[in-house]
């Protein structure tokens, strides 16, 4: 994410922060944060984050655990919900989850289910410093080798959460797999997209595959379900904090690995086939150093195959939210229009494992 302009917000112009709405805010947070007073300034928007809006903004509290200045994000839902993503209080909770099993993801701070404060739910988070946008991340010469087998170990610290388990304090409210994660994968992907699960003969196509080739449930542990290129901030080579965290769940822990490696999330660069980064191999490295497992690379593949059916649909909803007019957005129409590309992608990738044949 990088900063954009200063944000003035104004009552007319429906600025999340703005005259009436900053000293409800301070109100609460210092009211949350145990302070005697906090203090919001330097307001301004962050690129990225087509789901959730994201305002970085600099927070002064006076007394309490947190005294002094810090740098913070504001993430808050957007006017329109995608019913993939997880609710702000939710996605708080999966942060606050995987802060605490090590993983390099930014501090939770505090959460406000009360649409009434800004008008939208948010959660703020300590921010973090580097670069996120994929075509920067990847436009290194040489792979980068070490900076995928740290976002590996990172993944396998992720994936020793599981249900019921150490660290799962708080997670109730994410649903478990009834049918297994593949095949209840597959029957949401059919729903999110409506009517052309049967009238796109590609998406017909993919989600028959996911069907007949869906593995038997295994481990269910809590994953990411966004672990990509462009959702990881890198700072000098280095990582420094994994985001956006809206779309987390439990899930098989291959799903992950095959979302990471698809190449809708290479931008560009394709041969590195470890979200445009280096191989898959120092990926593959680094996650079984930390994960207490080996990856299943069959499993992978069929979980590749199901990201693009499933960043297909998230682009149908993401379509959608600019074609009914509540959200007039270009970032929104362009994501829609990405159907055919990915569609192409899908295809791809199965004749390359079993020649698509189902």
């Amino acid at each position: 994410m990088s900063a954009g302009g200063p944000i003035n917000g104004t009552p007319s112009d429906g600025g999340l922060i703005n005259e009436d709405t900053r000293p409800r805010l301070e109100s609460w947070l210092a009211d949350r944060l145990g302070a005697i007073r906090a203090a919001v300034s330097e307001v301004s928007r962050l690129g990225g984050g087509a789901i959730s809006e994201n305002l970085a903004l600099t927070l002064a509290v006076e007394g309490g655990p947190l005294d002094g200045r810090h740098a913070v994000v504001l993430r808050a839902a957007p006017p329109m919900e995608v019913s993939a993503s997880l609710g702000k209080p939710q996605e708080f909770a999966v942060l606050r989850a995987a802060f605490a099993a090590g993983v390099a993801a930014p501090e939770p701070l505090a959460a406000c289910a009360d649409a009434g404060l800004l008008g939208r739910p948010f959660y703020l988070m300590r921010r973090a410093e580097g670069v996120a946008a994929g075509f920067r991340v990847v436009k290194s010469d040489a792979p980068q080798p070490e900076l995928a087998r740290e976002l590996g170990r990172q993944l396998g610290r992720l994936h020793t959460v599981r249900p019921g388990g150490p660290g799962a304090e708080g997670l109730d409210f994410l649903p478990l797999p009834r049918n297994g994660p593949a095949l209840d994968a597959a029957r949401q992907y059919r729903d999110w997209a409506g009517a052309l699960a049967d009238e796109d003969p590609v998406l017909a196509y993919g989600l028959r595959w996911l069907e007949v080739k869906a593995p038997p449930p295994g481990e269910t542990v809590l994953c990411h379900r966004d672990y990509r290129t462009g959702n990881y901030m890198v700072r000098d080579g280095r990582l420094t904090a994994i985001l956006d965290w809206e779309f987390a769940g439990w899930s098989d822990p291959m799903e992950d690995l095959g979302w990471f490696c698809a190449r809708s999330w290479r931008f560009g660069r394709f041969e590195r086939e470890a979200g445009g980064i280096a191989g898959r191999a120092d990926f593959y490295a680094g996650y079984e150093e930390t994960s207490g497992r080996r990856v299943d690379e069959p499993r992978v593949a069929y979980w590749e195959a199901s990201a693009y059916l499933r960043w297909a649909t998230i682009a149908i909803q993401q379509g959608r939210r600019h074609t009914s007019g509540r959200e007039p957005s270009l970032e929104l129409a362009l994501t829609g229009r990405m159907l055919p590309e990915i569609e192409h992608d899908l295809l791809l990738h199965l004749d390359a494992i079993d020649g698509g044949a189902a």
